[in-house]
């Protein structure tokens, strides 16, 4: 019989269609054979050595033999830098400037590469300049969340070819993080435990969805997991913020975000997918309740009509198998 599972982080009801389910392979999108890209292409922006095509950097990391990584306010912006966020109210509508920050991170200086194919070391200044802007951000006293966010493939939303991801930092606390918060309370308040790490302790115990387990993170597929590979990672060390990460787990996440993002790339076909990093909102300090975490969505589905009408997910692959799948996979 299909199972209808509850994610208690989220609070969404997943529907695990076992009477349709795939296996891991089946879930392979095929793709059009694409021509490969070049190390650097003249009319990309992102590209070393044309620097000069961006807005003036916010932040890089560099070596004797230049820049890693670098962090650029985004051309198209969603938020501005100019303003305050101040609340007009007319009637039951409300609305407010959108002030915050919006920045791309360009990930690598050749145009060709993808964080799947990266040596640890470069998704090291990823994340590493992930931190520095984040903690710069935050001191901003007008924003109220920060989102770092990739997004990989046409599906996934991505507009540009070379490797990059997005900062952005809005002035209003986001529902579905506020919505995350209030459950972790209530199950702070009921239990005495942190939400997310009581959910990792379980999973260590159960050892059926874990996909990888480092020295100082767990990446797993969620018992409910709301979409088919859909993988969170969380650090082991409870921490409510992610600016918080210290260096030692810095280069672990790195190690443990490659490998996965690398398990995707050989064992689903380089699928479009979306990541995040969800983290306690600015003006919040160190919580007992709340635990930052990464979530990695592969786009291997399309949200149809039963999902947009009653805010419930089918999930045609079952998270014990997906995540036996990946976990068994050799990366060449």
């Amino acid at each position: 019989m299909p199972e209808i599972r509850l994610n208690l982080i989220t609070r969404d009801w997943v529907i695990i269609a076992t009477e349709r389910a795939k296996r891991p392979h089946e879930l392979v999108t095929p793709k059009p054979a694409k021509t490969a890209l070049p190390s650097y292409s003249p009319s990309c922006p992102f590209c070393a050595g044309n620097e000069e095509r961006t807005p003036i950097e916010c932040g890089r990391i560099s070596d004797a033999n230049g820049w890693k990584v670098r962090s650029v306010p985004n051309k198209f912006p969603a938020l501005s830098t100019e303003g305050e966020p101040t609340m007009h109210l007319q009637g039951i509508y409300r609305s407010m400037e959108a002030v915050g920050v919006h920045e791309v991170l360009i990930e690598h200086p050749r145009h060709d590469l993808t964080t799947a194919l990266l040596p640890v070391e470069d998704v090291v200044n990823i994340i590493l300049l992930y931190r520095q802007r984040y903690q710069e951000i935050s001191k901003d006293r007008r924003v109220k969340a920060i989102i770092i966010f990739k997004n990989h493939g046409e599906r996934a939303g991505t507009s540009l070819e070379h490797p990059h991801s997005q900062i952005a930092a809005t002035p209003v606390v986001p529902s579905q993080i506020r919505i995350r918060i209030e459950e972790a309370i209530r199950f702070f308040d009921d239990t005495g435990e942190c939400l997310f790490c009581r959910s990792l302790q379980e999973e260590l115990v159960a050892n059926k969805r874990i996909v990888l387990n480092s020295e100082h993170f767990v990446a797993f597929i969620p018992y409910a997991a709301l979409s088919p590979f859909h993988i969170w990672i969380f650090p082991r060390r409870h921490s409510s913020s992610f600016d918080e990460i210290t260096d030692a787990e810095v280069f672990d996440l790195a190690f443990t975000l490659k490998t996965v993002l690398a398990k995707l790339y050989y064992g689903l076909n380089n699928p479009d997918y979306n990541y995040s990093i969800r983290s306690l909102p600015t003006d919040s300090f160190a919580k007992n309740y709340f635990h930052w975490y990464i979530a990695i969505v592969p786009r291997l589905g399309i949200t149809a009509g039963f999902e947009l009408g009653s805010g419930m997910y089918i999930n045609p692959a079952l998270p014990e198998e997906s995540a036996k799948y990946l976990s068994e996979l050799q990366i060449p």
